[in-house]
Protein backbone atom coordinates (compact mmCIF):
# COMPACT_ATOMS: atom_id res chain seq x y z
CA UNK A 1 0.00 0.00 0.00
CA UNK A 2 1.21 3.39 -0.87
CA UNK A 3 -0.39 6.43 0.97
CA UNK A 4 0.08 9.96 -0.19
CA UNK A 5 -1.58 12.51 1.51
CA UNK A 6 -2.64 15.64 -0.31
CA UNK A 7 -5.06 18.61 0.51
CA UNK A 8 -8.79 17.98 0.80
CA UNK A 9 -10.42 19.39 -2.28
CA UNK A 10 -14.46 19.62 -2.81
CA UNK A 11 -14.62 17.07 -5.31
CA UNK A 12 -13.12 14.44 -1.80
CA UNK A 13 -16.47 15.46 0.03
CA UNK A 14 -18.76 12.39 -1.32
CA UNK A 15 -15.68 10.11 -0.51
CA UNK A 16 -14.97 11.70 3.05
CA UNK A 17 -18.46 11.77 4.26
CA UNK A 18 -18.89 7.86 3.40
CA UNK A 19 -15.46 7.24 5.18
CA UNK A 20 -16.94 9.55 7.84
CA UNK A 21 -20.47 6.73 7.96
CA UNK A 22 -18.26 3.86 8.06
CA UNK A 23 -15.51 5.19 10.81
CA UNK A 24 -18.74 6.68 12.89
CA UNK A 25 -20.42 3.07 12.82
CA UNK A 26 -17.32 1.51 14.10
CA UNK A 27 -15.69 4.03 16.56
CA UNK A 28 -18.81 5.54 17.77
CA UNK A 29 -21.71 2.56 18.03
CA UNK A 30 -23.68 4.24 21.07
CA UNK A 31 -25.19 6.82 18.93
CA UNK A 32 -28.25 6.22 17.15
CA UNK A 33 -29.11 6.37 13.28
CA UNK A 34 -30.35 9.62 13.79
CA UNK A 35 -27.60 10.91 15.86
CA UNK A 36 -25.44 10.00 13.22
CA UNK A 37 -27.89 11.33 10.25
CA UNK A 38 -27.43 14.63 12.11
CA UNK A 39 -23.82 14.62 12.25
CA UNK A 40 -23.23 13.27 8.69
CA UNK A 41 -25.12 16.36 7.57
CA UNK A 42 -23.01 18.28 9.79
CA UNK A 43 -19.81 17.03 8.46
CA UNK A 44 -20.95 17.72 5.16
CA UNK A 45 -22.65 20.88 5.43
CA UNK A 46 -20.04 22.74 7.72
CA UNK A 47 -16.89 20.74 8.88
CA UNK A 48 -15.00 19.66 5.42
CA UNK A 49 -16.17 22.30 3.52
CA UNK A 50 -14.64 24.96 6.50
CA UNK A 51 -12.08 23.00 8.15
CA UNK A 52 -8.48 22.29 7.64
CA UNK A 53 -8.76 18.80 5.62
CA UNK A 54 -5.85 16.64 4.47
CA UNK A 55 -6.16 13.25 2.70
CA UNK A 56 -5.34 9.96 2.62
CA UNK A 57 -4.52 8.32 -0.41
CA UNK A 58 -4.11 4.76 -1.56
CA UNK A 59 -3.23 4.61 -5.69
CA UNK A 60 -6.11 7.05 -6.59
CA UNK A 61 -9.24 5.85 -3.86
CA UNK A 62 -9.57 8.01 -0.69
CA UNK A 63 -9.13 5.96 2.13
CA UNK A 64 -8.81 8.51 5.01
CA UNK A 65 -8.94 12.39 5.82
CA UNK A 66 -8.07 14.85 8.88
CA UNK A 67 -9.87 17.89 9.57
CA UNK A 68 -8.16 20.60 11.63
CA UNK A 69 -9.09 23.77 12.82
CA UNK A 70 -6.30 25.59 14.09
CA UNK A 71 -4.51 23.08 15.52
CA UNK A 72 -7.35 21.01 17.16
CA UNK A 73 -8.07 17.53 14.95
CA UNK A 74 -11.57 18.15 14.79
CA UNK A 75 -12.04 14.68 12.59
CA UNK A 76 -9.91 12.04 12.24
CA UNK A 77 -11.49 9.27 10.47
CA UNK A 78 -9.95 6.08 8.35
CA UNK A 79 -11.90 3.45 5.99
CA UNK A 80 -12.29 0.77 8.47
CA UNK A 81 -10.94 -1.90 5.76
CA UNK A 82 -7.40 0.24 6.14
CA UNK A 83 -7.35 -0.08 10.07
CA UNK A 84 -4.47 -0.81 11.52
CA UNK A 85 -2.25 0.28 8.11
CA UNK A 86 -0.68 3.44 9.49
CA UNK A 87 -3.12 5.27 7.65
CA UNK A 88 -4.66 7.52 11.11
CA UNK A 89 -0.62 8.23 12.32
CA UNK A 90 0.21 9.55 8.68
CA UNK A 91 -2.70 11.84 8.52
CA UNK A 92 -1.91 12.93 12.53
CA UNK A 93 1.60 13.22 11.78
CA UNK A 94 0.81 15.76 8.13
CA UNK A 95 -0.87 17.64 10.55
CA UNK A 96 1.59 18.00 13.42
CA UNK A 97 3.81 19.42 10.84
CA UNK A 98 1.48 21.96 10.40
CA UNK A 99 0.78 22.68 13.14
CA UNK A 100 3.38 21.40 15.97
CA UNK A 101 1.31 20.66 19.11
CA UNK A 102 -2.67 19.43 18.44
CA UNK A 103 -5.44 18.86 20.46
CA UNK A 104 -8.49 16.64 20.34
CA UNK A 105 -11.36 15.42 21.50
CA UNK A 106 -12.67 11.61 21.90
CA UNK A 107 -16.11 9.39 22.82
CA UNK A 108 -14.88 8.34 26.68
CA UNK A 109 -16.48 4.89 25.68
CA UNK A 110 -14.04 4.78 21.85
CA UNK A 111 -11.49 2.86 23.38
CA UNK A 112 -9.98 2.12 20.12
CA UNK A 113 -9.60 6.13 19.63
CA UNK A 114 -8.27 6.83 23.01
CA UNK A 115 -5.27 3.78 22.78
CA UNK A 116 -4.77 5.29 19.11
CA UNK A 117 -4.19 8.87 20.46
CA UNK A 118 -2.15 7.59 23.44
CA UNK A 119 0.42 5.68 21.18
CA UNK A 120 0.72 8.33 19.15
CA UNK A 121 1.98 10.38 21.98
CA UNK A 122 -1.29 12.36 23.21
CA UNK A 123 -1.96 12.55 27.12
CA UNK A 124 -5.66 13.15 28.85
CA UNK A 125 -6.50 16.62 29.80
CA UNK A 126 -9.88 16.96 30.68
CA UNK A 127 -13.24 15.35 30.49
CA UNK A 128 -16.50 16.53 29.77
CA UNK A 129 -19.96 14.44 30.91
CA UNK A 130 -21.57 15.84 27.30
CA UNK A 131 -20.39 15.68 23.87
CA UNK A 132 -20.93 18.97 21.61
CA UNK A 133 -24.46 17.86 19.99
CA UNK A 134 -25.74 18.17 24.21
CA UNK A 135 -26.22 13.78 24.12
CA UNK A 136 -25.38 12.49 27.62
CA UNK A 137 -21.68 10.92 25.83
CA UNK A 138 -18.36 11.92 28.08
CA UNK A 139 -15.59 13.42 25.87
CA UNK A 140 -12.19 13.05 26.80
CA UNK A 141 -10.00 15.81 25.54
CA UNK A 142 -6.11 14.91 25.25
CA UNK A 143 -3.05 16.90 23.96
CA UNK A 144 0.29 16.18 22.06
CA UNK A 145 2.76 19.14 22.35
CA UNK A 146 4.88 19.69 19.60
CA UNK A 147 8.49 18.46 20.43
CA UNK A 148 9.97 21.60 21.69
CA UNK A 149 7.11 22.22 24.51
CA UNK A 150 6.89 20.51 27.80
CA UNK A 151 4.36 17.81 28.18
CA UNK A 152 1.23 18.42 30.81
CA UNK A 153 0.71 16.10 32.90
CA UNK A 154 -1.92 13.33 32.55
CA UNK A 155 -5.08 13.96 34.22
CA UNK A 156 -6.06 10.40 34.41
CA UNK A 157 -5.60 7.11 31.74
Amino acid sequence: MTIRIREYCDADLERCVEIWRLGSEVGHPLLSEADREADAALVRAEDLPRAESLVAEDGERIIGYISLWKSHIGALFVDPAHHRRGVGRRLVDAAAARKGGLTVEVYEHNSGGRRFYRALGFVPTGREPIDDAGRPLAIRRMQRDAPDMPRRLPLES
